[in-house]
């Protein structure tokens, strides 16, 4: 665990084992660790004021994704898991900040999916936390990795990625250095299958290997090198669209993995992308994606054939828009000279909805 937690959550400096990752800004950041990060930039945050009153949004520290894993597996009762997150309740109904706005300015982050913090009070057989079925989440915001498109109070952020520059220089040099690699496989999948009923990625997989065009890497927990920036960006890099289906949630951290390499994702369920981050997305998914269903990958339809139809112009338009969402898709270091990264796009948004509301 500390390992995961060095430089502030972003990890270990990366190896650059294949040679293809720019000079600075790479670290092996883990998936989850994203309070952390969000927390500590949060501190750096140039508008902090002591003076709560005079505050436009008010930040929550708690580490809610931490404890949700903590307890996330091995028999705990439900009173262990919700322990922290009740005392939480209490502590914030308490304050004179949140009877201002009965807690509709407040907002909090937690590195984990929606799913892990809805778990019904009493129920001690599903696995995760009760947060956000507390009268106290109902009027704060909450930012997590994934969320739940039918509710107004939780909203989804990027997964933390590999790549966390502190200048715009970095971000230009990466961004130029993906524009110019040579894309040798149309399509890629980087997974591996799923056991349940209505799962896609068998036939995904199937595809991938029957295509001369069309390439499988299999990665599952037991492959370190999956979890190697380096190895990753070179296999994203060389592939012009990379599949993105459905995992244990709706989303992957693998497709921002994939964007950063510049490499077009393929999606076959809204909830994987357009539903979630919108905050940090272009309204038109078709600027920046392509959408195949998951009913027509029932029906045999052929991802080569559908993406092998795209005229070479319009993928090249969509190439560089995957490129320019690069800084939205990032957590930096610390604040970029002029772009926006995925924090400050998130706050930004958070303070404007607020504002709204104060309006309202």
């Amino acid at each position: 665990m500390c390992k995961l937690i060095k430089n502030n959550g972003f990890g270990p400096a990366s190896n650059n084992s294949e040679g293809v990752l720019s000079d600075n800004g790479w670290y092996d950041t883990n998936q989850w660790n994203l309070d952390l990060i969000f927390n500590t930039r949060m501190k750096q945050y140039e508008c902090l004021t002591n003076d709560s009153s005079m505050a436009s949004a008010i930040f929550v520290p708690f580490y809610a994704g931490f404890d949700a894993q903590k307890y996330l597996y091995g028999g705990y009762n439900s009173s262990v898991r919700d322990a922290a997150s009740l005392d939480l309740q209490d502590w914030l109904q308490k304050l004179d900040e949140w009877k201002r706005m009965n807690g509709k300015d407040h907002f909090l982050v937690g590195g984990r999916t929606t799913w892990n913090f809805r778990r019904p009070i009493q129920d001690e057989q599903i696995s995760g936390n009760s947060f956000l079925n507390l009268p106290v989440a109902r009027n704060m915001t909450m930012l997590l990795i994934e969320s739940n498109p039918q509710d107004t109070n939780d909203f989804a952020i990027p997964y933390p990625t590999y790549f966390h520059p502190s200048k715009d220089s970095d971000v230009f040099a990466w961004q130029n250095k993906v524009m110019k690699w040579d894309r040798k496989w149309l399509f890629s999948f980087v997974g591996e299958s799923r056991d349940y009923h209505d799962s896609i990625r068998s036939r995904i997989i199937d595809q991938c290997r029957n295509s001369s065009v069309g390439k499988y890497f299999r990665c599952g927990n037991q492959e370190i090198y999956c979890h190697s920036p380096s190895f990753l960006m070179n296999r994203f890099g060389r592939s012009v669209f990379c599949l993105q289906p459905r995992g244990d949630t709706p989303t992957r951290r693998s497709t921002f993995d994939s964007i950063l390499a510049g490499c077009i994702p393929v999606f076959f369920h809204p909830d994987s992308f357009y539903t979630q981050y919108t905050w940090h997305v272009p309204k038109n998914h078709k600027e920046y994606s392509v959408f195949i269903s998951e009913e027509d990958i029932r029906k045999n339809v052929s991802i080569e054939k559908r993406l092998g139809e795209i005229d070479p112009a319009k993928i090249m338009m969509m190439r560089r828009e995957v490129i320019n969402l690069i800084p939205k898709m990032i957590y930096a270091e610390s604040k970029l000279d002029t772009l926006k990264d995925a924090f400050d796009t998130s706050v930004e948004t958070i303070i404007n909805k607020v504002n709204q509301l104060r309006r309202t």
